[in-house]
Formats: C-alpha cells, structure tokens, sequence
C-alpha cells in the first residue's frame, strides 16, 4: 500500500491518503511543510520534512503514520536532501518573510549518532544555497551550491557533526566558482556527479573530492532554461521543464514551457513542446512524464511516455562511468517524445491572473506520481482537493479525494513508495 502524503502549508496541516482506497487516513495539525524544500523519501515507507513552524527536521513512518523524529534545525527550510543511505541529511535556509539574504545557517543531522540523532548548525554563506550530501564510496559531504556570487563549496559532514553548538562559521578552504544563475540541483551517488542548471545548460560537476571539479556543460537544446531538475537513478535520466520568458513573471501565461529528458550515460536528450502557461513542478510515473500546467485558457495534466531504453539503462550502474561527462559536448538528439494523453483540469477560483506574478495570492496545482505504475496525484489549489488519476489509461476519469484544508498555495504532495528500500532522488521534492 503506497501513501499520498499531502501538506497544506498555509493551513498548518498535514494529511496521509491511502492511494489504493483514495481515502484520507490521518489528518495531522500543526505542521508547517517548508513548500520550497519539499519532501524527501527516505525509504522503507519513510520521509522527511521540515516544519517552518517548529524549527525541525521530520520524520515519518508515513505507512504506520507515525513520527519517527523531531530533530532541531534552523528554518526557513530553503533546500532539503540526504546521503544515499539516508542517515546524513542536510537542511539549507532561505529568505522567509524577507526580500534579502539574511540566513546563512546550513544544518546537519545525523538519524543515526550513537546516542540518537543530533544536529548541528553552522554559518556558511548566506543567500538560499541549494544543497547536496555525497556519499556511497566516500565520506560524505555537503556540497552548496551559492548564487550571487555563483559557487561550489564542499564542507566535510564529520567536520560539521564535530564544531560546537552556537552556529560557528564554517568554510572551505577553497570553493569553485559557477554562474551566478544556478537554480535546481541533482547528485547522483553512482558516478559522484551534481547537476545544476544553469542559463548556460545543465552543468556537470565532480563532487567526489574536497574542492569540487567542473565536467562541463550539456547545452539546453531548446529556448529557455530550467529552474527545477529531477533526477530518476533506475533509468538515469534527469528530467527537467524548460521556461522561456521566465525573467517577466508578469508575463507567464506567454511563457513557452519544453519538457526536457536527458539520459546522463549517453548524451542523449529528447524534448516535446508543452504550450504556454505556468508549469509549476511535474512528476515521473514508472513508464512516463506528468506535467500540469495552468493557463487562463484551461488548465490540463499532459503525460509522456518513456521509451523502453529509458527503462531499462538503470539495470546496469556501471553505465554511468563508462561514458564520463568531460568538457563541454554537443548534445546528442534522441527521438521526439510520444504524448500519451492530456486530461481537462476543473479550474480553480484563485487562479494566477494574466498581468500579474503567479506567485502572488495565487493557487496553483501540486503534483506527485507512483514509481511502480501510472498513477498521478495532483491538487486543485484553494478547493481542498487531491484527484488520482489512473493514466495508464487516457481515458481514465479522476478520482476526487476532499481534504480538511483549502490546501491555498497549491498544498504539497509526496507519493511514498512502499516497496522502495532506500531514498531515490537525494533532494528533496
């Protein structure tokens, strides 16, 4: 039995849908998911978040509904993931209720010290770094990723579980420095890689060291950029939405939106067009790509399939360091990817209005799909409502499920993989 996790930040709630039943089980209160970091999957029927409320690091059995741990962390929780065991996870802090940088507090937990969790906060830069932790074959380490100015900086996870309370500073003796335009990171522990995009292009790094190493950049093959990447290790690919007009918020329902797949053993990238809109965040079934996307014409949910190579280069890890990324390479143009169907979405009372930011007391549409088959989950911002729908089938009517909140804001989902052992996709989501 999966679990839907769903979050109403503004509400201060959350709640645990029964996916197969699509019934809500539990309905906690006075919880604040920090949105921007998302819910990371830890595996063995557990996640984490952090509550902006409470000022602490969460985790649930989210199949017993049960809180595991509550472990002190500095808020406003900006950037969430962990090492690929699970054990290390690393919390970055962002601008909250302010228009300027003022946190530069990064914590560390540790689930498994000897004499239970612990934590501990340094000072590092501030300016919501995005955040990695290594790990696999080598100690692991936190890698930041800075903007304004753009830089890398690796600081050793034992260091930091060793400096005393009182938030000391602590910084590399030596950073890399990237664009000052980084925004979305992936790690993946099989080749020590991160990812981040870029205007440039999807960046390559070496974090397998003390001081990370440039691999080169993978161009965006299409106009716009990426602001949000995911990662999936089984078939190895990063998947990403790239944004044109983005730099005109007020502009979005003209923004040009590409759904972007790009398989990190081979080079190859597939793209397909996605209409015009705000395309907020998007979610991978176990054969395809769900995307919502909102638009004062209509809103719609799109799913594309992933071909049967795409499915399979997991099987074999080693793949990943047979074809290193070094220097920067051409990308190689795979085939056009196939639609498999699109679905009308109710509207939503509070929808971004044309003309003006849609972030701005606006609801949008979370959303979260199964790894295992094709079903989706996603939210009708403001309503309260969660809709599966079964996409395996494009004619498949959703499925409605009420919640307790308005869910304003869009909410937040997480789809909790019962049978997975082990975290995923190391960054929160």
């Amino acid at each position: 039995m999966d679990v839907l996790v769903v979050a109403d930040q503004r509400g201060e709630a959350i709640g645990f849908i029964d996916t197969d039943s699509a019934s809500l089980t539990d309905w906690w209160r006075g919880q604040v998911v920090a949105e921007h970091a998302g819910i990371l999957p830890l595996g063995g029927g557990k996640c984490a978040w952090v509550d902006d409320a409470g000022g602490a690091l969460v985790v649930v059995d989210a199949l017993a509904r049960q809180v595991r741990e509550r472990v002190s962390v500095a808020i406003p929780g900006e950037h969430l993931a962990c090492d690929p065991s699970g054990r290390f996870l690393g919390v970055s802090t962002g601008l909250g209720a302010s228009w300027e940088p003022w946190s530069d507090l990064v914590s560390v937990v540790d689930l498994d010290a000897p004499q239970g969790p612990r934590s501990r906060r340094v000072r590092t830069r501030a300016g919501e770094p995005g955040v990695i932790v290594t790990g696999g074959a080598h100690p692991p380490r936190v890698v930041l990723r800075h903007r304004e100015p753009g830089a890398l900086e690796s600081l050793d996870v034992a260091e930091i579980l060793r400096v005393g309370v009182h938030c000391p500073e602590l910084h590399a003796d030596e950073i890399l420095p990237i664009g000052d335009t980084g925004h979305g990171d992936v790690y993946d522990p099989v080749s020590g890689q991160m990812w981040v995009a870029t205007d440039r292009g999807l960046e390559c790094f070496d974090v397998t060291g003390v001081v990370p190493r440039s691999l080169g950049v993978r161009p965006w093959v299409a106009p716009g950029r990426a602001y949000f990447l995911r990662f999936c290790p089984r078939r190895r690919i990063i998947v990403a939405v790239l944004r044109q007009g983005g730099d005109a918020p007020r502009d979005w329902a003209d923004w040009g939106n590409t759904l972007w797949v790009h398989t990190i053993d081979t080079g190859q990238t597939r793209t397909a067009p996605l209409g015009k809109g705000l395309i907020f965040r998007f979610a991978l079934t176990a054969t395809g790509i769900a995307v919502a996307r909102v638009h004062p014409e209509g809103d719609d949910l799109a799913v594309f399939d992933l071909d049967a190579a795409e499915a399979q280069v997991g099987n074999d890890p080693a793949r990943s360091l047979a074809a290193p990324t070094v220097g920067e390479r051409a990308p190689v143009a795979g085939s056009p990817l196939s639609l498999r169907g699109t679905w009308s979405l109710t509207p939503m009372d509070r929808a971004p209005k044309p003309g003006v930011e849609p972030w701005d007391d606006a609801d949008r549409r979370a959303i979260a799909a199964s790894a295992r088959d094709e079903r989706v989950a996603l939210t009708r911002g403001g309503h309260g409502e969660v809709l599966l729908i079964d996409t395996a089938n494009p004619s498949a009517s959703p499925v409605t499920i009420r919640v307790p909140g308005a869910l304003r804001d869009g909410g937040h989902l997480a789809w909790i993989d019962a049978t997975a052992p082990a975290p995923g996709d190391l960054v929160g989501r």
